[in-house]
């Protein structure tokens, strides 16, 4: 894209550097894409914005017109894998429910999702050195969903009572170790046979 582009584009975008028309929000959505990926390669030190534009195919100058900084294309990635993956569970889990067959759904959308983005995932686990401020904010929005849903799941019967604030941690824990087996220690095994595994230890526990 050339600057004359892209300062047209600048023209017509949105107050908070949310673009107003199509092209700029594909242009926006091309650049992101590419910090998923060159981050995720390089990790956030060695990645540059020369690197991230590069593969994005567009001048430097049209990053700026959406980012200003490396850190705030990074925060919006961590921002991005948090909706994605909670509007790829909510959608894989719409109309169940019982809150333990929602729970065995969730984590198997969840698992299938960082399988196929495994450069957003390592993206998300850096947060912590790079930008702590966004992964609390990632895992604290997930613990609040959790919270609510364990609550109601207990009133209902569904599953027995319990502190859900530190139930809704430990579920989280779960996925998020079994996320880490798939994407940094590269298991090969099977999604679902993951999920078959900790939806019986989730439901059954240890107990023989």
């Amino acid at each position: 894209m050339s600057t004359s582009a892209g300062q047209a584009e600048a023209q017509q975008k949105a107050p908070g550097n949310q673009p107003k028309t199509a092209r700029g929000e594909a242009t926006r959505r091309s650049i992101l894409s590419a910090a998923e990926r060159v981050i995720g390669a390089k990790g956030y030190n060695d990645a540059s914005i020369g690197h991230i534009t590069s593969e994005a195919g567009v001048a430097q100058g049209t990053f700026y017109i959406y980012f200003k900084t490396k850190e705030e294309v990074f925060s919006e990635l961590v921002l991005e894998m948090g909706r994605l993956v909670r509007h790829k569970i909510a959608e894989a889990t719409q109309g169940i429910e019982n809150r333990l067959d929602a729970e065995k759904v969730g984590l198997k959308a969840f698992l299938e999702f960082v399988r196929a983005h495994p450069d957003l995932y390592r993206i998300v686990q850096e947060a912590l050195f790079v930008d702590p401020d966004a992964y609390e904010a990632y895992y604290t929005t997930f613990a609040d969903g959790y919270r609510s849903g364990l609550s109601a799941a207990a009133e209902a019967g569904q599953i027995s009572e319990g502190d859900v604030e530190t139930r809704a941690w430990a579920l989280m824990g779960i996925a998020r170790a079994l996320g880490e087996q798939l994407v940094v220690f590269k298991s090969e095994k099977p999604v679902q046979e993951l999920v078959d595994c900790a939806y019986d230890l989730i439901a059954n526990g240890l107990k023989p």
